[in-house]
């Protein structure tokens, strides 16, 4: 499922079934796994349009889902506290994915392709007049090509100020890991599946993996962090916070050391969606981000869509194009954020 607006359920709920679709095509080809297929449990605090619109589209495109009653979901998962909850969903192929072997993977590929990995920043801002045929770095060396794809996350505001400084905004995302009392496998991914309640806030989490810990998150975005200097360190009022929904949700794990924390950075844009566009003033030069929070599983589907593009095989899809942030509201995007 994706978090996402209504009206962009289609469109994303093919695009995640496409991913899904070329994750195992590529595990299967290169004997490697990325991806840990859990079941996802989604938790409903009320009723709510969300439920019927995805179990509909899901279904269209082929995922499975079931429908849960609170009390079918008590019984097949005790360790959880259901009150409060309404309803629940259930997606048997969904799971979990191994972002920093999965990144490794596809540069060690790269490499072995031929290609040359190299470790640097762009100097920033990037202001292109024209085409561009080579690009500075921040150390003063130049990288030259053909064309430019910037996928830089929650720095693209940053390197292109003029046009994406007020759409896309990195925002804060602290993250915990709670350690698992030793023998306990009732939290392991083998018992329990990827989990979501949505409420006043979402929260979600993933059951504990070769001792990753039982990780514990608000999707909700953030406030705003610069990526580049602003401190990492989690708060003790975040810290606290999640305790309290761990004890509620996950009585048994009440008062479990904290294993480790982090913050991390959604690239937000207004909608939510992906920004897979040309720049207006640099015919080679393509930018990709957005990821709003669900960027990363649609790797796969991203990457095809801006090789067709970069190849001149299909035209950009207006529901991620720049155009659609020509009339912002009245006092700017940042103003729709606050």
């Amino acid at each position: 499922m994706i978090r996402a607006t209504y009206g962009s359920h289609e469109l994303y709920t093919a695009m995640a079934a496409r991913a899904l679709r070329l994750w195992r095509a590529h595990e299967d080809r290169f004997h490697t796994q990325l991806l840990r297929t859990t079941g996802a449990l989604w938790m409903f605090e009320r009723d709510d349009p969300f439920v019927g619109i995805s179990s509909s589209t899901l279904r269209r495109h082929g995922l499975a889902l079931d429908s849960l009653s609170v009390a079918d979901a008590r019984r097949r998962y005790p360790q959880i506290d259901f009150t409060g909850i309404s309803s629940a969903l259930f997606e048997p192929d969904a799971g979990y994915l191994f972002a920093r072997r999965a990144c490794e993977h596809v540069a060690s590929l790269f490499i072995a392709e031929g290609g040359e990995y190299v470790e640097g920043a762009a100097a920033s801002p990037v202001d292109p007049g024209g085409p561009v045929r080579s690009m500075q770095l921040a150390d003063g060396s130049k990288v030259e090509a053909d064309a430019f794809v910037f996928a830089c996350g929650p720095w693209l505001g940053s390197l292109f100020p003029d046009l994406l400084g007020g759409v896309v905004q990195a925002t804060r995302q602290e993250v915990y890991y709670f350690n698992i009392p030793s023998g306990d496998a009732r939290f392991s991914d083998e018992r329990l599946p990827v989990w979501l309640e949505l409420g006043e806030r979402f929260i979600y989490g993933i059951p504990e993996a070769i001792d990753a810990g039982f990780k514990v998150a608000d999707d909700t975005p953030g406030p705003p962090i610069d990526p580049t200097s602003d401190p990492r360190t989690p708060t003790e009022a975040g810290i606290r916070e999640m305790r309290g929904f761990l004890a509620r949700r996950f009585p048994d794990l009440a008062g479990v050391p904290l294993q480790r924390a982090e913050v991390c950075q959604y690239e937000s844009t207004p909608d939510a969606h992906f920004v897979v566009d040309r720049h207006p003033r640099a015919g080679n030069v393509w930018i990709a981000g957005g990821g709003s929070g669900h960027g990363f599983k649609m790797g796969p589907v991203i990457g095809e869509i801006v090789a067709s593009l970069v190849r001149g095989r299909s035209q950009v899809d207006p529901a991620f194009a720049l155009a659609r942030f020509a009339s912002p509201p009245e006092g700017g995007w940042r103003a729709k954020w606050s």
